[in-house]
């Protein structure tokens, strides 16, 4: 199994030549960043998933920083991250806001103001310059702003967490079953056969 992750998974050098990670210099090359364990992969995986949900830009960066601190395995910290992508991202934005509006007690919008609204930003966007439009898109930006960071910061927060209690959690079990096992297979070849006197 750790072959099959290791090579799914982006290499030393492939991460330490890249070009928004190579700021960090000397300190990718931690022994502990690399090493597959079960509390680094599932602490690279959360950190991953968590910058991957609530940063919109610079994900990458920002959790290889988190596991460079917290000595998390850099390569699941930098893969997971993919968690949004342009196929996920529209999906995660819109049910972080629906969570977002949910918590701060804000009514969701109908399907007629939700086109009247997206009816007056055409309008406005084709009568208006560049400057106005920019003010606008702003304005906009701020009503649907709060609801989105704090929706975001909900789902990124939780999903980081039950990753990193679930990985931790099939790490621990697969463990248990293969000394189980192995166990098993010991006393079988240690006891003696029924043919034997």
């Amino acid at each position: 199994m750790k072959k099959r992750l290791k090579a799914w998974l982006p290499s030393p050098d492939s991460i330490r030549n890249n070009r928004w990670l190579r700021w960090l210099g000397p300190t990718l090359h931690h022994p502990r960043l690399w090493h597959f364990s079960r509390k680094g992969i599932a602490m690279g995986l959360a950190l991953g998933i968590f910058f991957g949900l609530l940063v919109p830009v610079a994900q990458m960066p920002l959790s290889a920083a988190a596991a460079v601190i917290l000595r998390a395995n850099l390569p699941m910290a930098v893969a997971s991250t993919l968690v949004t992508n342009p196929v996920t991202f529209g999906p995660v934005y819109y049910g972080a806001y629906r969570v977002g509006k949910a918590v701060l007690g804000e009514p969701p919008l109908t399907e007629a103001q939700a086109s009247a609204l997206l009816e007056r930003a055409v309008k406005t966007q084709q009568a208006e310059g560049w400057k106005d439009r920019l003010e606008g898109a702003l304005r906009r930006l701020a009503t649907v702003g709060k609801p989105l960071v704090v929706g975001l910061a909900i789902v990124a927060t939780v999903s980081g967490l039950a990753v990193y209690f679930i990985i931790s959690a099939i790490w621990t079990l697969r463990v248990r079953w293969s000394r189980s096992r192995r166990l098993k297979d010991r006393v079988t070849r240690l006891k003696p056969s029924a043919d034997q006197p």
